[in-house]
C-alpha cells in the first residue's frame, strides 16, 4: 500500500487516498468504477464485458496489474496494466486499460497518483512503452495522459482495436 502527497495550494500534504494492487473482492470494485464511465459516454462493448467480467483472468493471471485507489476503506479508483495478446511473455510493451474514478473522488489527484503507480510498475517489469486507447471527447483523460508524457500515435502507428469508441492510441516510451 502506497500513501501519496497531492500538491494543495503551496502546500504537499499527504493524501486522503492509498493505491494498493489488486486483491481478492476487488472485482465488483473494479467492474462498477469503470462501467460508469464507460455506460454515461459510450456504452458497453464486447471486450469492456470480457474484462470487467473477470479481471484476474484476463489482466491479472497473463501477467497484468491492477492498482486500487482507496479512501475510508472503500475503492474511489483503478487502473489496469493488460498484457497484450500478442506479446510473448516478454513484457516490453503494456497496455493502460480502464482507468477510472469515481466522481465523488474527482480533483483529488487519484487519477495521477494511479497513473504514476502503474508507470513505475511498468517500469520495475522493464516494459519499453505503455499504450492506450481512449476517445477524445474524454478531455481529461488525454490532458493528463499528456502531462504524463504519453504522445498521440500517427494512423500509421495505430494497432486494430476492439473498441469502436476509440479513436485516440497514445504511446509512453520509458
Amino acid at each position: 500500500m502506497t500513501r501519496w502527497s497531492i500538491l494543495k495550494g503551496r502546500a504537499l500534504v499527504e493524501a486522503p487516498f492509498t493505491i494498493r494492487p489488486f486483491q481478492p473482492g476487488d472485482a465488483q470494485a473494479f467492474a462498477r468504477l469503470n462501467r460508469r464511465w464507460i455506460e454515461e459516454h459510450f456504452g458497453i462493448e464486447a471486450e469492456d464485458e470480457r474484462v470487467l467480467r473477470a479481471p484476474e483472468e484476463t489482466i491479472l493471471a497473463p501477467g497484468g496489474h491492477i492498482a486500487i485507489a482507496e479512501m475510508d476503506a472503500e475503492a474511489v479508483g483503478t487502473g489496469a496494466l493488460m498484457v497484450p495478446q500478442t506479446d510473448t511473455g516478454q513484457l516490453r510493451r503494456l497496455e493502460l486499460v480502464k482507468m477510472a474514478t469515481d466522481p465523488r473522488a474527482q480533483g483529488m489527484g487519484i487519477g495521477s497518483a494511479v497513473l504514476d503507480h502503474l508507470i513505475e510498475t511498468a517500469r520495475r517489469h522493464g516494459a519499453k512503452t505503455i499504450w492506450l486507447e481512449t476517445n477524445n471527447k474524454l478531455e481529461a483523460a488525454t490532458r493528463l495522459y499528456m502531462r504524463k508524457g504519453f504522445r498521440p500515435l500517427s494512423q500509421d502507428e495505430e494497432h486494430p482495436t476492439p473498441y469502436s469508441r476509440c479513436n485516440l492510441q497514445m504511446v509512453l516510451e520509458l
